[in-house]
């Protein structure tokens, strides 16, 4: 009678155990291979620059496809959409790059995030480089998979100085951050 409960939970066992052998970081990345082969977003391609800078009073442009309306902050055929208004009280800042300026900017440059503090909105880069996400963008980014190898890069935002666009490379999105140094 044992025999008969042993052997279906030993065979049970065996067949689970490969299973559980490998690591949840080993499964992580496993999951984001595809980013290794390139963008996914923006037809495969990285904005070769930020937004031109625009009027004073312009408006967030959308992009309309049929009757469907996208406002949303993120880059098409190298279209920067959703750009916040030049003129939006929300960027004004009493000292624009109080922590020093990132240099390392442009499409050449893509960074992984290292460290990253959800509830300060806050995300490291290679070399101890450091930025907060913007208050008001943080639901924009709040599902970005920050620990996991997405690639981002980093622009000047032309029409609010002293803030940054932070492109995902692989969903298209950007939101704006401030440099806190490193």
């Amino acid at each position: 009678m044992k025999l008969r409960i042993a052997l279906p939970i030993t065979l049970g066992f065996l067949l689970a155990v490969p299973a559980f052998a490998q690591r949840p970081e080993d499964r992580k990345e496993e999951r984001h291979d595809d980013h290794k082969d390139g963008p996914r977003a923006n037809q495969g391609r990285i904005p070769q620059g930020p937004p031109p800078q625009r009027e004073r009073n312009a408006r967030p442009e959308e992009e309309r496809h049929d009757k469907r309306v996208n406002s949303v902050p993120h880059v098409t055929n190298d279209h920067w959409y959703g750009h916040d208004k030049p003129n939006d009280r929300r960027y004004v800042v009493s000292r624009p790059f109080e922590h020093g300026h990132f240099e390392h900017i442009g499409a050449s440059y893509r960074y992984r995030v290292e460290r990253f503090d959800r509830d300060r909105h806050r995300f490291w880069f290679p070399g101890g480089f450091y930025f907060q996400v913007a208050d008001w963008d943080w639901n924009l980014a709040a599902d970005w998979c920050w620990d996991c190898g997405d690639d981002f890069t980093v622009y000047d935002d032309p029409d609010h100085p002293g803030w940054y666009l932070v492109y995902n490379i692989h969903t298209g999105g950007y939101v704006h951050a401030t440099y806190m140094g490193s």
